[in-house]
């Protein structure tokens, strides 16, 4: 009875960390993210929201394999001392990655729609997805952040669940986000304003792992 009111204690901080995984892995502006600001602009909102729910379902299922692959190498994660160089490898890549973002021009990715129609919506669903899906490094980022936020509970099914439900609803909250501030400043959107968003997303994951790193290595901890 402890164990399983142990377990349901447990699942808002689960929640918590599968929102912070799915917004931090859709927020960089990679090809996906232009599309769908481009969408936004020239098809409207819409658009843009499909876009975004085929990027979102890509994530999921690269978050699944990570999840699926950790799983069997980390029943080890019972030990304290290993638990500790998890997280602190998670923030190193985080970190790595927030310096990639932070240097990247993402307008290099741009192009202009030469094509008189909007398409359906489930065609611009099937693309972004497609888009998203050709890029296998994602991985990489679920590796850093699942290590970091320890989110694979080995045996623990129902929560991991839950937390890969809650990664679909973060990503789904960065688009959803993404595409209202867009639409609303689709006038005064430009290529400029794209790098200085990606610039501001890369500085705040920057300073999340740096942060992240420092409590580990005096072990604090919010959970």
């Amino acid at each position: 009875m402890n164990h399983i009111f142990a377990e349901f204690a447990s699942l808002p901080l689960l929640i918590l960390k599968g929102l912070l995984v799915g917004i931090i892995a859709s927020a960089p502006m990679g090809p996906v993210g232009i599309l769908c600001i481009q969408r936004t602009i020239q098809k409207g909102r819409p658009y843009g929201i499909v876009t975004g729910a085929g990027a979102a379902l890509s994530d999921i299922l690269y978050a699944l394999i990570t999840g699926l692959g950790m799983s069997f190498v980390m029943d080890f994660i019972g030990e304290k001392q290993n638990i500790f160089w998890l997280k602190l490898a998670g923030s190193v890549m985080l970190f790595i990655f927030g310096i990639y973002m932070f240097r990247s021009d993402p307008r290099k990715s741009m192009h202009t729609s030469k094509s008189g129609g909007k398409g359906t919506l489930i065609h611009n669903f099937t693309t972004a997805f497609l888009v998203t899906l050709s890029n296998p490094l994602i991985i990489f980022l679920f590796i850093a952040l699942f290590n970091m936020l320890t989110f694979v509970i080995p045996g623990n099914w129902y929560g991991q669940c839950i937390g890969y439900l809650s990664i679909v609803a973060g990503a789904m909250l960065w688009w959803l986000g993404l595409t209202y501030v867009i639409n609303k400043m689709r006038n005064n959107f430009g290529p400029t304003g794209i790098k200085r968003l990606n610039m501001t997303i890369g500085t705040i994951v920057l300073v999340a792992s740096i942060i992240y790193a420092g409590m580990t290595l005096f072990n604090l901890s919010l959970y």
